[in-house]
């Protein structure tokens, strides 16, 4: 994994998001010069994560991508409803 820290940071903050945790999956995948982090959560769960007018994924986004500067990487993040 490209990201370590970013993937770890992401996952607290989506785990302390939704109803259920155990289901949040988080899967890197390396584009080039950035890092793909794509991120289940089970049903339901999308719209706790995104918040209202994107306010909490963009938070969320915001956050993980300092944290992956520690990492020394670019990444991005997209959140899938399974």
């Amino acid at each position: 994994m490209a990201a370590p820290t970013a993937a770890a940071v992401l996952e607290h903050i989506v785990r302390s998001i939704v109803d259920q945790p155990d289901l949040v999956v988080v899967e890197s995948s390396d584009d080039g010069d950035r890092t793909r982090l794509d991120v289940r959560v089970g049903d339901g769960d999308l719209g706790r994560v995104i918040g209202r007018r994107g306010r909490t994924a963009a938070s969320i986004r915001t956050v993980t991508r300092a944290a992956a500067a520690k990492d020394g990487v670019e990444v991005d993040i997209e959140f899938l409803d399974d």
